[in-house]
Parts: C-alpha cells; structure tokens; sequence
C-alpha cells in the first residue's frame, strides 16, 4: 500500500465516497448517484486545491475518524462541526494541514446533517463507470467506510486555496422546494395539487441518499389504477400509496410504478441534503403549476 493513504479509525454512521456521480447510465439501470450537497463538494476540493470531480468523504450526522499515512491538507464543510487534530481544535471550512500518523477527529453536525471531507488528492479508490461515489442503491462503487479500512490518495495537489473565511449557507430552518408539474400532474385532484403547495410538510426520519421522505397530509388521486413502471430522474416527487410526497435524491431509482405529482428543481436539492428530520418542507409551484403565478 502506498504512503499516500488513510487509515479509517471511526466510520460514523454513514461514511461513503463520493465525487459528482456517473450520470448517462439510466438506461443500464444505474442511478447517477454522487454527493447530495455538491456546492458543500465543489467548495470544499477548492479549499484543498484538488478539481472539481474529486472524491470526498461524506459523512453523515456524526462524522468520522482518520489517521493519514502521509502529510495532508484537508477541509471539512457541509454540516457545521467541531473539527480537531490530535485533540486540538482547528477551525472548519478551511484547509488545515495534517501531519502522517496524526488523528483527525470530524465531530457530529451541530446542525444539518451531512459533512464533506476533501483530502489532498482525492479519495482514488478504483472508479467504476466513471465515478468513484458510493451508490447505496445498486451496490456499485466502494462500499461504506468501516473501522480499519485504509484508503489510497491520488497525488498531491500544487497547492491549496489561499483563503481566510469562505462563506457556506447554513443548514435550512425551513425547506423550500420548487416543483415544476408532471408527468402525472393529471392523476391528482386539484385540491391534492393545492394541498401540496400550500400545505407543510416535514422531512421525514425515515429519509435517506435515496429519497428525501416526508409527513404531511397525503395526496389524494383523481386516478386510482396502476402505472406500468417508468423513468424516474432527480428530484422526481413520487407518490406512494399512502399519499405522501418522496423526493428522490441522488440515489433513487431509475424506474418506478408510483406516480410522479412534479419534479423538485435540481439548485434546491443541495438544501434538502442537510435538512434534519422534522425540518418543515414547503413546496412552491413554478413553470406551469397550476395556479402558480411566475417561476
């Protein structure tokens, strides 16, 4: 195994690689996968000097663990946390410089609920269809992080970005998704169309990389037979049978039988990667939504 590598200590919850996905294989059944913040992504592989497309590790709720086995710069975004190295506090959303062998502690969210961790080089696991993300849906990429698993860098980067403070949004206090119709705007009652954009719901706990779920007032529709499945793309609002909007997210698959009441704009998708469960979700008509006024 080469020096430039990390050890993982603490997987956290949920740890996975991620880059900018493997979009253009839906016909082959496979999602597009990749992180569900990408502004948090792109910010942070600019701090660290790595491209765009780098891997990251994107933790979720309470971070992570590592211990490099070389000299690396790094930067921790997303969900605010507390960030240390050998126990000393060093400052979040900034690139830090972590010696080999030294433990670097990323805490639990203090609010949001995914964080992004750029290393110098990148996560170079071996990609698979382009991508090196981690789609818990298909099973593609490398598997979750576990305690113990060592992973390898890609080479060092010229230089970090030179930056004193770099501003990210915060976590929503409230979820705002625009939603253009269809294609099965026609299978709900219009009240249900009203209900859906005057309504609040609230993001669900039992939401995932898959689907943003939520609780709310079901949907009611105005055809009661059977779809045949169908493609499904990002931010898609499907509605299952019991009446409650799901909106799919980076992992969702690429057909599906329930139908889909409109589609969430993808620039409000990054919002909903950090909104917690019981974060209130608004949904605003846009583009043709019946009654909706501008877009």
């Amino acid at each position: 195994m080469t020096d430039r590598a990390f050890a993982v200590v603490r997987a956290g919850a949920l740890t996975t690689v991620q880059d900018e996905g493997r979009p253009g294989h839906a016909h082959l059944g496979v999602p597009r996968s990749g992180a569900l913040d990408r502004p948090a992504t792109a910010l942070v592989n600019r701090l660290v000097g790595n491209p765009a497309g780098a891997a990251v590790l994107e933790t979720t709720l309470n971070g992570c663990a590592l211990r490099p086995r070389c000299d690396v710069t790094v930067a921790v975004g997303g969900a605010p946390c507390r960030v240390t190295v050998d126990g000393r506090a060093v400052a979040w959303g900034t690139p830090v410089r972590v010696p080999a062998s030294a433990l670097l502690e990323v805490g639990p969210a203090v609010s949001g609920v995914r964080g992004y961790v750029a290393l110098g080089g990148g996560v170079a696991v071996e990609p698979v269809l382009g991508s090196r993300s981690t789609d818990l849906l298909s099973g593609l990429g490398p598997p979750p992080l576990t305690d113990g698993a060592v992973l390898p860098l890609g080479a060092a980067p010229v230089a970090p970005a030179r930056v004193d403070t770099v501003p990210q949004p915060g976590p929503p206090r409230e979820l705002i998704l625009r939603v253009t119709p269809g294609p099965r705007t026609d299978w709900f009652t219009a009240t249900a169309l009203r209900t859906l954009t005057t309504r609040a719901y609230r993001v669900s706990s039992a939401s995932n990389r898959i689907g943003l779920r939520t609780d709310g007032p079901p949907l009611e529709r105005a055809v009661s037979g059977e779809l045949p499945s169908e493609g499904m793309v990002l931010g898609a609002i499907q509605v299952p049978p019991d009446g409650r909007p799901v909106v799919f997210l980076a992992d969702h698959p690429t057909t599906g039988g329930y139908p889909v009441v409109g589609v969430v704009r993808e620039r409000d998708l990054a919002a909903a990667a950090q909104a917690v469960p019981g974060t209130v979700v608004r949904f605003v008509g846009v583009g043709g939504w019946p009654g909706a006024r501008g877009g």
